[in-house]
């Protein structure tokens, strides 16, 4: 009994999140705890490394923790998330764009396209876009997002 109430629970607020960040189901970590400020940073989009986050710098927004490597980093996210977080909030963008749905990314391959930081569930899917269409790719995706958000 306590178990299908915790199930009916969790169902139900799957329902009512408008827009589903891509975390771990213990803990809700966004990202596998990876620093999507970070991203943004020069140095990283160069060396296009992942940079892990710490517990100790966690904002909670749109029903997950997004972890940092600094209080700058948490700050910054903090007084604009729109402008950090990861495209469809961390799920794949490749699958989005195949109409697959929401898969899980755990912020290690990512790529900008548009100025956008946009997460992968594997390297095949980074590949797609960047060798292919990413404009039409990504027109697809925001398509199947604004279906599964609405």
């Amino acid at each position: 009994m306590k178990n299908t109430l915790l199930l009916l629970l969790f169902i139900s607020s799957l329902a009512f999140a408008a827009e589903p960040v891509s975390k771990s189901f213990f803990g809700g970590i966004a990202i596998e705890g990876h620093d999507t400020v970070a991203y943004h940073s020069p140095e990283v989009r160069e060396s296009h490394n992942e940079v892990i986050g710490k517990k100790t710098f966690t904002v909670e927004w749109a029903g997950a923790n997004w972890r940092f490597t600094s209080q700058a980093s948490a700050d910054k996210f903090a007084a604009n998330p729109s402008q950090y977080k990861p495209q469809y909030n961390g799920h794949c963008a490749n699958a989005l764009s195949l109409g697959e749905g929401l898969i899980h990314t755990d912020g290690t391959v990512w790529e900008f396209f548009d100025n956008s930081l946009h997460l992968f569930y594997a390297e095949r899917g980074r590949q797609r876009w960047l060798n292919g269409d990413w404009k039409s790719y990504k027109e697809q995706a925001d398509k199947a997002w604004k279906e599964i958000t609405q």
